[in-house]
């Protein structure tokens, strides 16, 4: 009894050395080199822009409206994303697990064809009503964000078993849509969320396709802006910057504080830890 009881009060001091041992210098010093690397462009922007140009942004014309598109693409390309890839992603590792390579070669390929290619592809198939609208575009963004949303949701189905929360959940009378909304998708929150960030967050930075399709998002406002003032221009750069960074932040922040609350796996944008014990009970 009292080697055990040794051996217990013990356990957290181990703990506690495991992880510094996890964590050597080498580690810091890499933490260290990218700080710096990405910290100098950043101090430089700063200071080339000054202070000032951060409160005229928002006061130069067409900022609002460019900002505006821009979040209404996000949103549209995210909540399409969402109803497309959740459910596709949920039946290939159910009921297609051989074809999971497949799925992600396929969704890989909207980073490896060009978006020229891409937009021209779109413009043959797309419906008349549809072709010189935003939401053209905004359909467009959704090809763009398919790789790193089912990566994401690919991720966070591995870290539980679904298969048998499906099959627990059929076994007592739960159909297909009450299973996926009220045992998959709770289990899939915080992929579902690193999902929506790195859409958003695309959407919010891209500017190829939208200067092709002649339409003036924020990232081709701060490119045509540019010619006429360059701290503003880099202070809107900077300003989007901080807020992507917020969000993805955000990520983190709400995995983590859910894993520790419920025992979930924790997910940062692309890795999911393995997760603990989850019942279909907890999700009603």
């Amino acid at each position: 009894m009292a080697t055990v009881a040794t051996a217990e009060r013990t356990t957290p001091t181990r703990g506690r050395a495991d992880r510094k041992r996890n964590w050597p210098v080498w580690r810091w010093a890499i933490l260290l080199i990218a700080a710096i690397y990405f910290g100098i462009p950043l101090y430089a922007g700063l200071k080339f822009a000054g202070f000032k140009a951060f409160t005229q942004v928002t006061s130069y014309p067409q900022f609002g409206s460019a900002f505006a598109l821009s979040l209404r693409l996000a949103v549209i390309a995210t909540v399409l994303t969402l109803v497309l890839m959740v459910p596709t992603t949920v039946y290939v590792h159910l009921r297609l697990p051989r074809v999971r390579r497949a799925m992600e070669a396929i969704t890989i390929l909207p980073i490896v064809i060009p978006p020229i290619v891409l937009i021209i592809g779109v413009l043959k198939v797309a419906p008349g009503w549809l072709i010189g609208t935003p939401d053209l575009l905004g359909l467009e963004y959704v090809i763009l964000a398919m790789p790193f949303a089912y990566r994401s949701l690919d991720s966070g189905l591995r870290s539980f078993d679904v298969k048998t929360l499906v099959e627990a959940s059929n076994s007592l009378g739960a159909g297909w849509p009450t299973t996926l909304w009220r045992v998959v998708i709770p289990n899939l929150r915080t992929a579902i969320l690193s999902a929506t960030v790195l859409t958003v967050a695309l959407v919010l930075g891209e500017y190829t396709m939208a200067s092709l399709d002649n339409f003036q998002t924020f990232p081709v406002w701060i490119v045509n802006f540019e010619q006429n003032s360059g701290p503003v221009s880099v202070a809107a750069s900077l300003l989007a910057l901080f807020v992507t960074w917020l969000l993805l932040m955000l990520i983190v922040t709400l995995g983590t504080r859910r894993a520790r609350k419920y025992g979930g796996g924790e997910v940062t944008l692309f890795s999911v830890s393995t997760q603990t014990h989850q019942t279909v009970g907890e999700t009603e």
